[in-house]
């Protein structure tokens, strides 16, 4: 298990990065620093057995600014900017090539850019040049020949890092020859490797070659949330796990595992949602059952910090569903006003559950078709209770009751499919098919202006900072200016 990062990294020094203005982050050239060996607690990097004496610390410095922090900007992944303002010019500001694709989204921390690539790097781009700030390589990523199938080769950091105030880490899981998956904190100020666990399920119904960290990690009550699911195709043998590592890296690590003999993937790359009683929602795909007795697959699961099933649901066609691939989990859960979830994932059927009690199985409060009956991937976003679903035949917008109902709004004939975001009274969505960013009124689905970011990765989400989008692509990153 890794312990470390690389003996070598590039880092700005420290107070330049303290500097909170993204527009003012400091161009000087970098140096070079020692690995770290310890934890920031000084513990080994292994998890203990038993729970260790606190270690005395400093007062900590005041957390940096980060103005998209997670996967969608917040833990409950509504997917808005307040600091955005209306974009109808578009303009390609910068390019940078990295050296991996990016199929996660962007994240925003002490005004800069942190990018994970599928070479397993992590990077900080200045946000005004897309230079680089300092970058971090931890491992080798697995390569096609040892992957019983899939479709991202070579397979490294997938899943959306999650930035933590409360200890200013950069959390985000490497897939590493072996295969194995490790979780590492990265110091979110010169990018050094403060620690790392290996976050494999030991269970005799996993074999780590087949099981993918797709989903966006997520960082509440003290713990790294870590979603798991199956490589494209759904081969060899796996199934779906939910993984809590402490911030801390004080304690051992929890999971939850799909009561299936087989798959239930939590894969959706919006990742785990932190509900108003810090509960976590999760949505799974098809498992192994087809009749019988419900395996808690092709669901909607909400599980307590602690990873114990709290409540959960599945429509009363989850056998048929699960025989056609018609699961939910392609999308994470949507939590709405009024103490409700939404969810819909490749049935083109949306479904409205009660946050308190989700209902078991057919105990949804509405349902209705959705997408025009198309499958839906990726995560939503929301703004009160109008969210907007990323179908694959375009973004649509759904208008849910006080009752429970819902409506549809609009659906845009664009072709913008990807996950969208909100921002300046937009809705910013990438057509993934054909490489371009739509900025669409969110108030009718008009198409506002459009221009090409080139190949991306499927479910590319763009990250809003300022009068930026960012768009993770087959090659780097693209920054696209507007006025």
């Amino acid at each position: 298990m890794p312990t470390t990062g690389p003996s070598t990294r590039v880092a700005l020094a420290a107070a330049a990065l303290m500097l909170s203005a993204w527009m003012t982050a400091c161009s000087a050239s970098p140096a070079q620093h020692a690995s770290p060996t310890t934890s920031k607690t000084g513990s080994a990097t292994a998890a203990p057995t038993t729970t260790p004496t606190p270690v005395p610390t400093a007062t900590p410095t005041p957390a940096l600014t980060a103005s998209w922090p997670v996967y969608h900007q917040n833990p409950e992944r509504t997917g808005q900017s307040a600091a955005t303002p209306a974009l109808t010019t578009l303009a390609t500001a910068w390019s940078t090539n990295l050296d991996g694709a990016v199929w996660a989204q962007p994240i925003v921390v002490g005004g800069n850019v942190i990018v994970a690539t599928e070479n397993d790097t992590l990077y900080s781009l200045n946000p005004a040049s897309g230079t680089v700030v300092w970058q971090d390589h931890v491992g080798t990523p697995v390569p096609r020949a040892d992957l019983p199938c899939g479709n991202i080769f070579p397979l490294g950091m997938t899943g959306t890092p999650a930035y933590d105030p409360a200890t200013q880490s950069i959390f985000v899981v490497a897939e590493e020859t072996g295969p194995i998956h490790v979780l590492y904190d990265f110091d979110a100020i010169s990018g050094a490797v403060l620690w790392s666990r290996q976050v494999d399920i030991s269970n005799s119904l996993e074999h780590p070659s087949a099981v993918q960290q797709r989903p966006a990690l997520t960082v509440a009550n003290g713990y790294v949330y870590v979603g798991f699911g199956g490589l494209d195709g759904d081969c060899s043998q796996y199934v779906g796990a939910v993984a809590a590592v402490p911030t801390s890296n004080q304690g051992a690590t929890l999971d939850f595992m799909v009561p299936t003999s087989r798959e239930g993937a939590v894969w959706a790359t919006g990742g785990p949602v932190v509900g108003p009683n810090s509960d976590i929602f999760v949505a799974t795909g098809n498992g192994a059952a087809e009749g019988g007795t419900w395996d808690e697959s092709d669901s909607v699961l909400e599980l307590s910090p602690t990873l114990q099933l709290v409540s959960d649901w599945a429509p009363a066609r989850w056998a048929y569903d699960n025989a056609h691939d018609l699961d939910l989990g392609s999308v994470a859960p949507t939590l709405l006003p009024d103490g409700y979830v939404f969810i819909a994932g490749k049935s083109g059927i949306g479904y409205v559950l009660q946050e308190s009690a989700l209902g078991g199985v057919g105990g949804e409060v509405y349902s209705h078709q959705v997408c025009g009956g198309a499958m839906s991937f990726g995560g939503t976003s929301s703004s009160g209770d109008t969210l907007y679903q990323p179908c694959s035949n375009g973004v649509e917008a759904i208008s849910v009751a006080s009752g429970g109902s819902f409506s549809i709004g609009w659906q845009t004939s664009s072709g913008a499919n990807g996950p969208p975001v909100l921002g300046g009274g937009s809705v910013f969505s990438v057509d993934t098919n054909s490489g371009t960013l739509c900025v669409l009124s969110a108030a009718t689905g008009a198409t506002q202006a459009q221009i090409s970011v080139g190949s991306v990765p499927d479910f590319a989400s763009p990250t809003l900072v300022g009068d930026l989008a960012l768009v993770g692509t087959r090659s780097g990153v693209v920054a696209i200016s507007g006025a």
